[in-house]
């Protein structure tokens, strides 16, 4: 069962208009908070946004009003170091101005909104992760208020489908799963028989059509740098990359 609902996942990026409860929202965060966490840091939060005049904002901000405006539930996932700084300051001073400490928040808020999205949808809700809010960043902090050692990752919406997409090919498990060493060969041959797999489904699937495949998308979303101020807004809220 856990296997088939894993195995299962899409996107849903069109919600009927019910809202999920401030219960419902505690039990799949605190279901997030069960992911493991490097050293116990537990570096996120998550901020539900719940007035309107914000979601409306927010959903600007990030170039996501449909989503934000039908879902049931909006969650900004966080990387968050002023918790434990004011904690650990009970003790001693810490320092998270350093590249491993941004990978262990960045690790910790992505297991923990994983958990909260396998919990969504045991539930039978959809979900949609969202990085525009990475686009404004600066101005969503001061919507939602996030002092220093706060960086919004992502967000999520929450919510009952109202559509049904269909579940993307994934790479085959051989391109993935390598035995003992990186087999970079292999490549050659698994690639182009994926882009064919890939070319069918975006031709074929129920929306957004298009003539396509894996190798041409990636090139379209690698082939030139992509929100260059993510570095600058990360160094002013403390995470500093030394």
């Amino acid at each position: 069962m856990t296997l088939e609902l894993l195995t299962q996942h899409a996107s849903v990026r069109k919600y009927k208009p019910v809202e999920l409860s401030t219960e419902e929202v505690q039990e799949l965060v605190i279901a997030g908070q069960h992911a493991a966490s490097s050293n116990f840091v537990q570096a996120y939060s998550a901020i539900h946004v719940t007035d309107q005049t914000k979601k409306e904002e927010l959903a600007k901000l990030a170039d996501n009003e449909q989503q934000f405006l039908t879902a049931g539930a909006v969650l900004v996932l966080c990387m968050d170091f002023y918790r434990i700084e004011k904690g650990a300051n009970l003790a001693g001073q810490i320092d998270y101005q350093n590249a491993e400490d941004l990978l262990v928040a960045a690790t910790d808020v992505s297991l923990f909104a994983q958990n909260i999205v396998v919990a969504a949808e045991s539930k039978e809700y959809g979900i949609c992760y969202i990085g525009g809010v990475r686009n404004n960043p600066t101005e969503i902090s001061k919507l939602l208020g996030l002092p220093k050692g706060v960086a919004p990752m992502y967000a999520l919406t929450i919510g009952v489908p109202d559509e049904q997409n269909e579940v993307k090919p994934r790479l085959p498990v051989e391109a993935i799963l390598h035995e003992n060493s990186y087999d970079s060969d292999k490549y050659q041959t698994l690639i182009p028989v994926y882009d064919e797999t890939m070319n069918a489904y975006y031709k074929n699937r129920s929306s957004n059509q298009k003539n396509s495949d894996w190798s041409e998308s990636m090139a379209t979303f690698l082939g030139k740098p992509r929100r260059l101020h993510m570095k600058e807004f990360l160094q002013k809220q403390g995470f500093d990359f030394k």
